[in-house]
């Protein structure tokens, strides 16, 4: 796993919700521990537990399949940062593509920590790649939850859409 240490300081709250479109049960990050605009990496955690919107209480906790979500909403975060620090407002984004998906466990228990970390490795234009991984953490230790590789775009003005 890769962590960037280069600047810590979290980020909660409405700071946090302010970086990215989603709310409610649908906003899927507690708070960022670190990043690095220069090296465009995030690390977000996410606190699991029966709040949480695919809670199953079967299960007690989520499955795993989850934190592609959160890994998408750690990549909106690093936008939104990036964009505010340059006094934009943080654009909408779209998932284009998921790769290389390995998941190592099939749910995350209540009281687990989701940690994301995602780092850019290339951009064209509006179009973004990030190596994604995912670890737990809970009572008994850390442990991996899983990888992937994300393709997202960023739009522009979303208000021409309306109308349609």
């Amino acid at each position: 796993m890769f962590q960037d240490k280069d600047i810590t300081g979290i980020i909660e709250g409405e700071e946090l919700c302010s970086l990215l479109p989603h709310r409610g049960k649908m906003f899927l990050l507690s708070r960022i521990s670190t990043y690095n605009k220069k090296k465009n990496t995030l690390s977000a955690e996410y606190d699991i537990g029966p709040g949480c919107l695919f809670y199953d209480p079967e299960f007690g906790g989520v499955p795993s399949w989850v934190g592609i979500e959160c890994m998408a909403q750690s990549i909106s975060a690093l936008s939104g940062i990036i964009n505010r620090d340059e006094g934009k407002k943080p654009p909408p984004g779209f998932i284009l593509s998921i790769s290389n998906l390995e998941l190592a466990v099939p749910f995350l228990s209540s009281g687990t920590v989701l940690r994301t970390y995602v780092r850019e490795d290339y951009r064209l234009d509006a179009v973004f790649s990030y190596n994604c991984e995912m670890s737990g953490q809970d009572l008994s230790g850390s442990y991996p939850v899983g990888r992937a590789n994300i393709m997202v775009m960023e739009a522009g003005d979303l208000s021409r859409w309306e109308s349609l």
